[in-house]
């Protein structure tokens, strides 16, 4: 391992409003839906990057690693356990997320069956890239999620903080076992341009189908204008994610060469403002 960071499972409850699922950002259902629709991907592919990783687990022999590799798995566990629940807010409103959240396990089946347990690896590390980079985007911006319902914000801001915490355990994995040959980085290379492309590919449409349910809101100019500068504004997520993108096909290139672990100091305070939700839910 390249740095002292070790992920640590935490088990978290974020009591999520379900009425507020359409809404929660700021009262935009457009931005709230873009965000809601990557949660659909979240409990079947964190699964998919807990057995890649799994896979090669007595191959590590690094006694850091292993256990790094332990609170990764851990970690993923619990997005995956919290983003069902979202999810099911979502289904609950009568929009189609079980379906497409079937269309994303079908899809990953296929990987699954199709492919080298060497490249599902690869296309793990990929995306913990782009959910790293996605994630840091929202940590260094307060600003994206200042006027968030409480606990949506929370539920994103533990992704990302946990998300940050193990960016790079299963890179490390890979290098453990692959090596760094010019095979292992041409495959990673590869893997991004494949994985990034699938799941923007398969995102839109699942974006576009839950604003389309959404009464009055598919043509609504001013809420398409806000998710568009949110993502693609001077401050944009996606804007601002590129460059770090494009940095993972450097050769030499770790995911701790971009050092952001001041952010882990926000832990602590994220995790009594969750267990304060827990008592407000007993109380009410």
């Amino acid at each position: 391992m390249n740095n002292d960071v070790m992920p640590v499972r935490r088990n978290l409850n974020f009591h999520l409003p379900a009425e507020r699922i359409s809404d929660w950002h700021s009262g935009s259902v457009h931005i709230s839906h873009f965000l809601n629709a990557m949660s659909i991907f979240f409990p079947v592919g964190e699964r998919f990057f807990i057995d890649s990783v799994r896979h090669y687990r007595d191959k590590v022999t690094d006694p850091n690693l292993q256990e790094a590799v332990k609170g990764f798995i851990g970690q993923e566990a619990m997005h995956g356990r919290e983003h069902e629940e979202y999810n099911d807010a979502l289904t609950a409103k009568g929009l189609p997320a079980d379906r497409y959240e079937n269309i994303v396990l079908k899809l990953l089946n296929f990987f699954r069956r199709f492919t080298p347990k060497g490249s599902q690896l690869a296309g793990t590390i990929a995306l913990e890239h782009l959910t790293a980079i996605l994630a840091h985007r929202i940590l260094v911006d307060k600003s994206r999620m200042a006027d968030a319902e409480p606990r949506y914000g929370a539920i994103w801001h533990w992704h990302a903080l946990e998300e940050t915490e193990h960016k790079a355990v299963a890179y490390d994995v890979y290098g453990a076992v692959m090596k760094n040959g010019l095979l292992a980085y041409l495959r990673r290379c590869f893997a991004l341009i494949m994985s990034t492309t699938i799941f923007f590919i398969m995102l839109t449409p699942f974006y576009l189908g839950m604003v389309a349910r959404e009464k009055g809101q598919l043509f609504n100019l001013k809420g398409w204008w806000k998710v568009t500068v949110f993502l693609w504004g001077p401050k944009g997520v996606l804007l601002r994610a590129l460059p770090d993108w494009l940095d993972f096909f450097r050769p030499g290139f770790h995911p701790w060469d971009h050092d952001n672990r001041e952010f882990l100091q926000e832990i602590d305070d994220l995790v009594t403002e969750v267990e304060s939700y827990k008592a407000q839910g007993a109380a009410a």
